[in-house]
């Protein structure tokens, strides 16, 4: 097991780079088993989930030639397995998308229980349901197994907008017979990023980034080249960890079109980034003051499928609030384990009140204090909050269990050392 070990109060200056898109990556290389010609992606990230991914395909017989870290080709030339390996698969949330692409290309999959962040109930039902309307049959015994002889068309309605669930529906449908709806489909970034690559492998997909999708299926699929866009949530991290360490940095390529609700809640917090062309620019000294509602109402920070605030940026955004003045309330709406990182927060001097699993309220600024004993990752996103928190605390702090981070931040450390923060990475 590693740490990390933080100095904090260093203002952090400088351009950094975000990686690609961690929750692109698993549905683009899902994709791949689509067709039997190659398929290359470029700019993935190089984390332990990623990797993870690549492995469990290529247990299945998926030729996966790594040209280097971040650069890879897949051949689905055929497929030796329907079940993913177990042991790898119950490490992450995101291979959960082999579901649709293994229907739709072999007639069936057998899934083991999904593993990743453990941030309250997180169903499948919803994935089972759209599969089902397509035409596969299931059972379930401690395990996923569906069977298709034929996918067909339907019209579906999700009962929840999943974007992993959208997703196993849009792999599904692109090889199914007829055309396929799906209403109150999710359409985050990464299902926009999944769309845009199956059209160039030449399926027929209408309204991608809406909350509905119209999929003309095709008998086959080509192979293809795509580069995944950058991970907004990685660009919102790295704004919060700039205003609350006073710094000026300039982070490249960050997709604007990605950001509009993340900026605008930054702006209720006082952080005011600045978009100039394609890259962002947080000023140093930014004014950190939350802006009250109307009448000088307290404001509430909370989050809803996309094109609302992203439940992913809750963790990061609650620690920018700390260092803000004033009074917001965060209401978490969609995972009831979330907010329970926040009892970190409050031993290293924030003032919030936990009010139930699903609300918290934060009275900025708060002086926040270093934690040598030590404090732990519970998942990935409450990770780099921590890990945002000690680099604007007095004094050392020590952060444990960081291969959470790791799932999701690409080389974060050298990241941060290359900004002027001071961490190391130890082993426990």
């Amino acid at each position: 097991m590693e740490q990390f070990i933080i100095e904090g109060r260093n203002p952090l200056s400088g351009v950094v780079t975000p990686s690609g898109n961690k929750n692109a990556a698993f549905p683009l290389i899902s994709a791949a088993l689509l067709t039997d010609e190659p398929v290359t992606l470029y700019n993935l990230p190089n984390i332990g989930d990623v990797r993870t991914m690549l492995n469990i395909v290529e247990d299945l017989g998926v030729e996966v030639n790594r040209h280097d870290l971040h650069n890879v080709t897949l051949r689905a030339g055929s497929l030796r397995s329907t079940t993913p390996d177990p042991a790898r698969f119950e490490k992450i949330r995101g291979a959960l998308v082999l579901m649709g692409s293994l229907l739709a290309r072999e007639g069936e999959v057998n899934l083991s229980q999904p593993g990743g962040d453990k941030i309250g109930r997180r169903r499948v039902d919803t994935h089972i349901m759209a599969l089902q309307a397509l035409g596969a049959k299931f059972s379930y015994n401690g395990r996923f197994t569906l069977k298709a002889k034929k996918l067909q068309g339907q019209d579906i309605l999700l009962d929840e907008a999943s974007v992993t669930a959208t997703e196993n529906a849009i792999l599904a449908a692109v090889l199914a017979e007829g055309t396929t709806l799906i209403r109150n489909a999710a359409s985050e970034p990464h299902v926009q990023d999944l769309c845009h690559l199956l059209r160039r492998m030449g399926a027929g997909i209408e309204g991608v980034g809406s909350n509905l999708l119209i999929i003309h299926g095709v008998d086959s699929l080509h192979g293809t080249e795509y580069t995944l866009s950058a991970d907004y949530l990685e660009v919102g991290s790295f704004i919060a960890l700039s205003a609350v360490t006073e710094g000026e940095i300039r982070i490249k390529n960050v997709n604007p079109e990605h950001l509009r609700m993340t900026l605008m809640v930054y702006d209720r917090l006082g952080l005011m980034p600045k978009i100039q062309g394609n890259d962002l620019l947080l000023p140093d000294k930014p004014l950190m003051v939350v802006m009250p509602d109307i009448g000088d109402a307290i404001p509430t920070i909370d989050d809803a499928p996309w094109p609302g605030f992203p439940a992913d940026m809750m963790s990061v955004t609650l620690v920018a609030a700390t260092q803000a003045t004033g009074t917001v309330l965060f209401h978490e709406k969609m995972y009831e384990s979330r907010l329970f990182f926040v009892d970190r927060l409050i031993s290293m001097g924030a003032r919030i009140v936990l009010c139930d699993p699903h609300r918290a309220v934060v009275q900025g600024p708060s002086m926040m204090r270093g934690e040598r004993h030590g404090i732990s990752s519970p998942d990935i996103r409450a990770g780099i909050a921590l890990l945002i928190a000690a680099l604007c605390a007095d004094g050392t702090t020590i952060i444990r269990n960081i291969g959470q981070i790791d799932r999701g931040y690409e080389n974060i450390e050298q990241k941060l050392l290359e900004l002027g923060a001071k961490i190391k990475r130890v082993k426990e």
